[in-house]
């Protein structure tokens, strides 16, 4: 399930094709060509230099810097990220002039072409395996943060060079959605739960802004909207066309709609990617339902949210679905799975995104219900989350240090059997035990963010390498 809330913009790279002039033109020409036809099949948006601009198009001379600069800044506004490739040894000024020049501040993979070993004479050969060395120590000495393909040279038309293109995009998805994030904290966190605290500070040095409101302002809203209101009726039908509704009551089901009005008006009102929300006790006690399905659907819709008012989980949760392009999930690292010291119980009362629960069913949240009794639950989610890849991982700010930190790993959800209630799934993680003591001894949060998918490499390209972040990738 891709992008489904928000019209996910169509990925635009700028080019750059380095040369240098006594080695063949025909080289620049069919780069040129050949990477035209990569963006057009993986559907990306190319800015290069016309082949009338420069000589064949290529970036040699300074002059040839500022005019690929300048056409860079035009697009300043799509371009998500540069490309630089390299059918020759190129010209490591040109390249780095240009990427200063334009001052995007947007990741930059580096490309280098391949020699053929029986094409080493002089009309033929590429040396783009030593110019892209020159390359890489031009943007070092430049300041500007890149990214490398995993084999020194490669040829676009590989399959693992369109990986690692989509990979790519990938990374600039997530740094430029990172680096202007708005996230709503609607209410106060449980008073139980120093764990979830956070620095907004730190956050907004990095480009998070954090909108607050006060709890009681939803409920107040929610209270004095009129069940037969058109708002409220289209919401009843879109909760009823989401999930089973189980034995919820009519009029918890009300409610649930009501409050589900507000909070979207919120999010519309002060243009939010993410929510993170008081999810008890006080919504239960006050007003007799649970939030879950509300937060569900959001994070169904490409718009995360949290519970227990975790702000810096539903960053991770944002982060997580630019980096996979589908939905993610905020759960506890909840319980061993029997005496395996690889699996662990992941759970949570019920806001889970729909795309982890194909039984998904609206009903109580029998835990909560003990003390705000299970009538005041209804609205929380239950379904168990089917075997599918994993990458899980969390966002934290440091305060002593002054610092955003993450850990990010890979492993596989299981259909190991598992008899409870809620949201749940098994987890299956090398190392576990290893990842618990540095969970512990790092001061992590027990919230983690789950995602199905394989995309650890890309965050940790992307928080690592240009954001800031300081990251630890679990093996």
């Amino acid at each position: 399930m891709l992008f489904k809330g928000k019209e996910r913009q169509k990925a635009c790279l700028g080019v750059v094709i380095g040369n240098r002039d006594f080695f063949p033109d025909q080289l620049v020409s069919e780069a040129r060509k050949d990477i035209l036809e990569l963006f057009e099949t993986l559907d990306i948006k190319p800015v290069l230099l016309g082949d009338q601009d420069t000589k064949l198009g290529g970036v040699e001379t300074y002059q040839d810097a500022v005019k690929c600069a300048e056409l860079f800044k035009d697009h300043r506004d799509e371009l998500m990220g540069i490309l630089v490739i390299l059918p020759n040894f190129g010209d490591e000024r040109g390249v780095a002039e240009t990427i200063n020049l334009a001052d995007l501040q947007v990741p930059v993979l580096v490309q280098a072409y391949p020699d053929d070993l029986n094409k080493l004479d002089v009309a033929r050969r590429r040396d783009a395996w030593c110019g892209k060395i020159s390359v890489c120590n031009n943007l070092y000495q430049y300041g500007i943060p890149f990214t490398l393909t995993s084999s020194h040279v490669v040829s676009p038309d590989s399959p693992g060079f369109s990986q690692e293109l989509l990979d790519f995009v990938a990374v600039c998805r997530v740094v430029k959605g990172m680096r202007k994030v708005r996230i709503g904290a609607i209410g106060a966190r449980p008073g139980g739960f120093n764990t979830v605290r956070y620095s907004e500070k730190i956050l907004q040095r990095n480009g998070v802004s954090v909108t607050t409101i006060d709890l009681s302002e939803i409920l107040g809203k929610a209270g004095k909207l009129d069940a037969a209101e058109s708002r409220v009726q289209a919401t009843l039908e879109q909760i009823a066309a989401y999930t089973a509704l189980g034995k919820t009551p009519q009029q918890s089901l009300i409610q649930i709609a009501k409050m589900d009005v507000v909070l979207n008006e919120f999010v519309e009102e002060n243009a939010l990617d993410a929510t993170a929300i008081q999810c008890w006790t006080s919504v239960q006690e006050n007003y007799g339902c649970n939030v879950c399905t509300s937060m569900s659907m959001m994070s169904e819709n490409m718009q995360p949210s949290a519970c227990e008012v975790d702000v810096t989980g539903t960053l991770t949760m944002y982060a997580m679905q630019l980096a996979s392009g589908s939905p993610s999930a905020l759960v506890d690292w909840n319980n061993n799975y029997a005496t395996d010291p690889e699996k662990v119980v992941l759970f949570h009362c019920g806001n889970w995104a729909k795309s982890f629960l194909p039984d998904i069913e609206m009903g109580t949240a029998p835990i909560l219900g003990t003390s705000v009794g299970e009538e005041n639950t209804y609205g929380a989610l239950s379904g168990r989350t089917p075997a599918s890849p994993l990458t899980f991982g969390r966002i934290s700010t440091d305060d002593p240090k002054g610092i955003i930190k993450a850990y990010i790993g890979q492993g596989d959800l299981t259909d190991d059997p598992l008899h409870t209630f809620g949201n749940r799934a098994v987890a299956k993680i090398p190392d576990l035990q290893g990842l618990m003591q540095y969970v512990c001894k790092n001061g992590f949060e027990h919230h983690v963010v789950m995602n199905a998918s394989h995309s650890g490499q890309v965050l940790k390209e992307a928080f690592e390498n240009y954001l800031g972040y300081e990251v630890h990738q679990h093996a």
